[in-house]
């Protein structure tokens, strides 16, 4: 069998966090992914190691031994901005952050045994993030809009790393019918002029999944992406390490944070470390929450397990916000450029 490739030497004189940094004692020990990012809730305080601590550690150990099998990604705007982490009854959600802006209307789907049009809400939480993560990899590695994803939801479920309970594939399901029908527009304001897109993602799919004889819920093979996005994900799709989102699948708000500093951190400045107020991290991410130590509270955890599997990620947390430092990106530049699709600006320039 082929050696798989190893990771380069890391910067030693860039140190990142350590292990028992992360996972020390104080006010974030530990963290359960499982109930991080859900707002307004208590921290949970795992014991010494739990179940998702420790696949955080492996993930960790295999990142820092050898380059990643697989590449993800996700789109520039998805990296700064957010989709809903809970439940809302909202039809409309908006969110704008820098030069980017995102924004969802829920849509209608036509309900074949009613003959009638069904409200769907919209789309939230950590399902549709690992959704569209792994339908933007699987497109920009086969260098089209049309994505193959079996006829099973159970082995599509299994890619995502999620448990294939019945509960993960009734949510799936219902979290995939609400971003099929959800009209998204994104907007990219590049070099003076504004590029925006008006479109479903994935276009001309079955919400109503049937069931075969044996209640396997069945879908279509393929499915495709609208045009519209598909093209704007060339332009403006950000690497990520599929090791990385496999570990932080069981929280909206990790893998939120971990795309928006995969696409934040080689672009800071090498001697201008840019510090973010937990007040505007807050209106990025936080949205949902109530008060400010409430997100605090949640976002520390949930930021420590993210650096876990992003040791080059050089961030620090202080009373103020945390204080962004320039930082290699979690995927070489040297495994993007493989990607013919990708253009430079997808991974950022020399010297940004």
């Amino acid at each position: 069998m082929p050696k798989k490739p190893t990771r380069p030497a890391r910067d030693t004189a860039q140190p990142a966090p350590a292990v028992r940094d992360l996972f020390g004692g104080g006010e974030a020990a530990d963290p359960q992914l499982d109930d991080v990012g859900q707002p307004d809730t208590d921290v949970v305080e795992a014991p010494a190691i739990g179940r998702v601590v420790k696949r955080l550690l492996d993930s960790r150990e295999a990142i820092l031994d050898r380059e990643p099998d697989q590449i993800d990604y996700q789109h520039t705007v998805l990296c700064q901005t957010s989709l809903p982490y809970r439940p809302t009854d909202a039809r409309v959600w908006e969110r704008e952050q820098g030069n980017v802006s995102l924004s969802v209307e829920a849509g209608r789907a036509w309900h074949p045994p009613t003959r009638k049009w069904v409200e769907m809400p919209l789309p939230h939480g950590e399902k549709p993030r690992l959704v569209l993560i792994h339908m933007n990899g699987e497109a920009l590695r086969s260098g089209g809009p049309v994505i193959d994803v079996g006829d099973s939801m159970t082995a599509f479920v299994r890619t995502l790393g999620i448990d294939t309970n019945g509960r993960n594939l009734r949510t799936l399901k219902d979290q995939l019918g609400r971003l099929a029908a959800a009209t998204i527009r994104l907007a990219v304001s590049e070099d003076g002029r504004d590029m925006q897109i008006n479109t479903h993602i994935v276009s001309a799919f079955d919400l109503w999944f049937p069931k075969d004889e044996n209640q396997r819920v069945l879908w279509p093979t393929t499915v495709r992406l609208s045009d519209e996005y598909f093209n704007s994900l060339t332009r403006h799709a950000v690497p990520l390490d599929n090791r990385a989102v496999g570990a932080l699948s069981g929280s909206a708000l990790c893998l939120d944070l971990y795309s928006w500093l995969a696409q934040r951190l080689h672009r800071v400045p090498a001697q201008r470390p840019q510090v973010i107020t937990w007040a505007a991290l807050k209106g990025q991410f936080g949205v949902e929450y109530g008060r400010l130590d409430n997100f605090r509270t949640n976002v520390i955890p949930a930021l420590k397990a993210v650096l876990t599997v992003y040791p080059d990620a050089r961030v620090d947390v202080t009373d103020v916000g945390i204080v962004l430092r320039n930082s290699l990106p979690p995927v070489s530049r040297r495994l993007v450029q493989g990607t013919t699709l990708i253009e430079a600006e997808a991974v950022g320039k020399p010297g940004d």
